[in-house]
């Protein structure tokens, strides 16, 4: 029989260690409370450390790397162009033991903000009341005074779709391939898709990207999304769009076949389905608290992060959009914080999008399209990378800088594409929460030489156009 441990009386219990629990964990620990981290696997840090974000985005700069060394010893220069015969599992083996050092790092965070950590699956007994099943069996059970459900995602896989994570991957599995085959399809044109497939394209395999959606990345600005199809095809890759799939299956080893709507067929050595992600809840027996989900399997909160049950939250991507890594972890403090009855802080507007695919992109508030639609009357300053010193030296001048602006020149979005895209968004985050104008881009001086000066040329261009209206 299973030894059932005395029931526990805590503060804080918290379902999943991903970038919501996490915050939420340590923001209810440094403000004295009793925590304890419940995660079913063995390692900690959800999907977005274990199977998406960091080891996407490591595999992305070592492949990069090697794009570059290889580019500089064949031509002399560092222009990034596909690459080949690259060991995919060189690569993973790195990606391996970075994740192995961040698990290390997290734990000692944990450790010392004096959070317990458990691991086994959480269920409900009640509203304050849960139980833990260890892999051994062992079954815990704790009172809590309050509980912050941040059990994440999972790949969502259609009835038409035979992932069997050996030929047809989901974005839980792609990272176990263990070799770059010739040929692969990507089944969708969201970012976990894009991003894949243009790695895969710049290490050499012929990818063919497959979406319902005429363009991949099609919620962005029309100039980031034709700016990753572009470099995408120079790569070697293709895009199909729109079309519907009527059958993705494994014909036989190192062949897959993707039947579409129209009667093609097209097939490949492997498949990589990135077709959405669902809410994990399976297990917790929300019931059980006086919780359900909606009608698309998301647990409905306030904007706090509280649920229909006073002392329960949730945050993460069991809640829904915007199910970035980032903006989990403001929904995990601002979760604690409101159950602790701390002011939770003002309620973002203004979040960043950064798609680390190659290239990178980055965006923040209005598209040009968006503004327009708004009633806006709309001036577009547009900076190229190939006219930017520090792209013509890092050899990344295949990007754009693009300013949407209004006839005033206060600024309404920021899109870039290529270079360190990510991380320039942040300049326009910061002048869009002060409500600036262009002019802010103008009267201020930049590091020379670096990609930021191109908020300087794209700002230029706006007061061009104004002066000239």
């Amino acid at each position: 029989m299973a030894e059932v441990a005395p029931r526990q009386q805590i503060d804080v219990f918290v379902i999943g260690s991903g970038p919501a629990g996490q915050k939420a964990a340590i923001q209810a620990a440094k403000a004295g409370r009793s925590v304890v981290l419940c995660e079913q696997l063995r390692e900690i840090g959800g999907a977005c450390v274990q199977f998406g974000t960091i080891p996407s985005k490591t595999l992305r700069e070592r492949a990069l790397d090697r794009a570059r060394a290889r580019a500089l010893l064949d031509h002399g220069n560092p222009t990034v162009r596909p690459v080949t015969g690259i060991n995919i599992a060189e690569l993973i083996g790195e990606t391996d033991e970075l994740l192995r050092r961040h698990d290390e790092y997290m734990r000692r965070q944990l450790l010392r903000n004096g959070i317990e950590l458990a691991h086994g699956r959480a269920a409900f007994e009640s509203a304050d009341q849960l139980s833990v099943r260890g892999v051994d069996g062992t079954l815990t059970r704790y009172q809590c005074d309050a509980v912050i459900i941040a059990t994440g995602s999972a790949p969502r896989t259609p009835p038409n779709v035979a992932v069997d994570h050996e030929h047809i991957y989901d974005s839980d599995s792609i990272l176990s391939i263990g070799y770059l085959p010739q040929t692969m399809l990507v089944l969708g044109g969201g970012v976990i898709a894009c991003e894949y497939a243009s790695i895969f394209a710049l290490l050499g395999v012929e990818v063919i990207q497959i979406d319902r959606f005429p363009m991949p990345l099609g919620f962005l600005d029309a100039e980031l999304s034709a700016q990753f199809r572009l470099a995408f095809e120079q790569n070697g890759g293709r895009f199909i769009g729109p079309v519907e799939l009527t059958e993705v299956r494994v014909l036989e080893p190192g062949r897959v076949v993707a039947e579409l709507a129209d009667g093609r067929t097209i097939e490949a050595e492997k498949a990589f389905c990135a077709l959405g992600r669902e809410s994990q809840v399976k297990g917790l027996a929300l019931d059980q608290a006086g919780l359900a989900t909606d009608e698309r399997g998301l647990i409905p909160v306030t904007e706090e992060g509280r649920t229909l049950v006073p002392q329960i939250f949730a945050a993460g991507d069991v809640v829904g959009p915007p199910s970035l890594a980032s903006t989990s972890m403001q929904q995990g403090r601002r979760a604690a914080r409101a159950l602790l009855d701390m002011d939770p802080g003002d309620r973002w507007t203004l979040t960043p999008i950064g798609i680390y695919a190659v290239p990178e992109l980055g965006s923040i508030g209005l598209t040009e399209v968006q503004a327009r639609t708004a009633g806006n009357e709309v001036v577009v300053g547009l900076a190229r990378f190939d006219e930017i010193a520090r792209g013509l030296i890092n050899g990344m001048d295949a990007g754009i800088l693009k300013l949407v602006a209004d006839t005033e020149g206060r600024l309404l979005g920021a899109h870039v594409a290529g270079g360190p895209a990510t991380e320039l968004v942040h300049l326009a985050q910061l002048a869009l929460l002060q409500d600036a104008t262009v002019d802010l881009f103008v009267d201020h001086v930049f590091n020379f030489p670096t990609y930021a000066e191109a908020y300087r040329v794209a700002a230029l261009d706006v007061l061009a156009q104004l002066k000239n209206r």
